[in-house]
């Protein structure tokens, strides 16, 4: 517990400014999920608050960010008109979080041990692609199409490449100049000359491009009004009068809806849908982080679940871990959840107190914050990367970026797990893979010899072996045996390095020849 504080103590400052930026992202995003959930404007922006304090406090993730997703935005809009009122579909969701949380219970959450590392390199490329193209329209001052969308088609019946094309028709130059003077500074802030000073060290430039935004677009009204942007071009918060007003904004579910068998089956549905997003956004933010901490995925489900009801009896929308503010978090500094419970705290303080001033905020900035998160998920260093591991990596990694593309998350996660699986399946299949584990006595060093054959389907054992060692052991991981290991396996030791030094273990790895995988599908060709 001394190690943590001291941990959290050391990256307080960034944590802090890392839950800014995740705030101004995230603001937007739960905004245009009410509406395209036909729920309440505000009732996303609770869910935004509750999973930033709520789930970041009983989730042991220290990097993963919470809020309402546009992958369950379809099932509340339908469930809407099923129950005929919101307030029955908080009833749903309440129950949904009692699903999640007999799911961790049960350990349902080692399922996510068993996402293929190309599937899950693929949907983080995606989601970045995804965010680049949908925030091109946004940075042209053409809003149409809610934020934070991620399916192919958008609300107002274009798609993602079609709304793109009115962009031409319906450019803003105002939006086009913010949209420009927000990437120089966001791009400029990370200059090493910059970076000498403690300004631009410790102020978010996410931060400095919002406020600079907000000036110039002022200054637009004042001396160019054809450059201005106005409401529409802006953030759009529910204002109170006062605080009695602003209580309001919550709702309570109705529970005379419990009798309603479509409540359950909605309830269902959020549930598999949630978990699913949760735990593969939980996994991909594992190798997100700089310092490739395991998150507990059982206590991952007992978190989302405990959110979903808290979400539910106050009339927030489900909560799920969401990949774009995860990335968000680790991209701004995040290192602890100081920074997830921050953002919330943000959230919370501000929609309360200067509404107003949000209001202000024009969503081309906030675009131009999106582009350089996207970017990082999707450079062209990581298809590379992939690209070399060969055609059984580089198919299922490509595909699932196509998926998620032209249809949407959920399914790009199914297709992509299948494609994975049905390569591993083919090759892998004549062989077994037994652990075997020896300790010496005299000085209690650990010896993991892996087998002739060891494959994906072997991940999850591996995985928990390595995350059961306690700090300041001594462990051999031995290939000497070994004709075939799968890349993933090869991918779990490298960032076990980066554990092991975090919790001071000694790791040798002897006789693992990194050539083992091509040298095995030559003799079998």
């Amino acid at each position: 517990m001394k190690e943590n504080l001291e941990f959290m103590k050391k990256h307080f400052v960034s944590d802090i400014s890392a839950g800014l930026v995740v705030f101004l992202i995230a603001l937007p995003l739960c905004l245009g999920i009410s509406l395209a959930s036909g729920a309440p404007l505000f009732s996303g922006i609770i869910a935004g608050i509750v999973g930033g304090i709520v789930v970041g406090f009983f989730s042991n993730s220290s990097i993963n960010v919470s809020g309402p997703a546009a992958s369950v935005a379809l099932v509340i809009f339908t469930a809407i008109q099923t129950l005929g009122s919101f307030e029955a579909v908080l009833v749903a969701v309440i129950l949904s979080g009692v699903f999640q949380i007999i799911l961790g219970f049960l350990k349902a959450g080692t399922v996510a041990y068993f996402f293929p590392n190309a599937m899950i390199k693929g949907i983080l490329a995606s989601i970045g692609l995804v965010l680049i193209l949908k925030q091109i329209p946004h940075a042209f001052g053409v809003d149409h199409v809610f934020e934070g969308i991620e399916t192919f088609k958008n609300n107002d019946g274009t798609n993602t490449f079609s709304g793109i094309m009115k962009v031409f028709n319906e450019i803003s130059y105002g939006a086009t100049t913010i949209t420009i003077v927000s990437l120089i500074i966001l791009i400029g802030w990370d200059n090493p000359l910059f970076k000498k000073f403690k300004f631009f060290k410790f102020f978010p430039a996410a931060l400095a491009a919002v406020i600079v935004s907000i000036l110039l677009n002022e200054f637009f009204k004042a001396s160019l009004p054809s450059f201005a942007l106005d409401s529409s071009h802006l953030v759009k918060l529910p204002v109170a009068d006062s605080f009695g007003d602003f209580f309001g904004f919550f709702q309570l579910p109705d529970f005379t809806a419990i009798n309603n068998p479509e409540v359950i089956s909605i309830a269902l549905a959020i549930t598999f849908i949630a978990s699913l997003e949760s735990l593969l956004s939980t996994e991909a933010g594992d190798k997100l982080d700089p310092y490739k901490r395991r998150t507990s995925t059982n206590r991952e489900l007992k978190a989302q679940g405990i959110g979903n009801i808290v979400a539910g009896f106050i009339g927030g929308l489900p909560i799920t871990a969401v990949i774009v503010r995860t990335t968000a978090n680790v991209s701004s500094g995040g290192r602890t959840k100081t920074a997830t419970i921050t953002h919330g705290i943000i959230m919370l303080v501000c929609v309360a107190s200067i509404p107003m001033l949000l209001n202000l905020i024009p969503l081309a900035a906030l675009s131009a914050v999106l582009f350089v998160v996207g970017y990082k998920l999707t450079s062209i260093p990581i298809y590379k990367s992939v690209y070399k591991q060969g055609k059984k990596q580089f198919l299922p990694f490509i595909i699932t970026i196509l998926v998620v593309m032209f249809t949407d998350l959920i399914t790009g996660i199914l297709v992509g797990g299948a494609i994975a699986v049905f390569f591993i399946l083919r090759d892998n299949y004549k062989n077994a893979y037994v652990t075997q584990e020896k300790v010496e006595e005299k000085d209690g060093t650990r010896t993991l010899k892996l087998a002739q054959e060891t494959t994906f389907l072997n991940k999850a054992d591996i995985m928990l072996y390595l995350d059961h060692l306690p700090k300041k052991s001594h462990l051999i991981i031995d290939g000497t045996d070994a004709k075939f290991v799968h890349h993933d396996i090869y991918e779990i030791i490298d960032e076990f390095k980066e554990t092991a030094k975090y919790k001071d273990i000694k790791l040798e790895v002897v006789n693992l020849d990194r050539n083992l995988t091509e040298k095995f599908w030559r003799k079998q060709s």
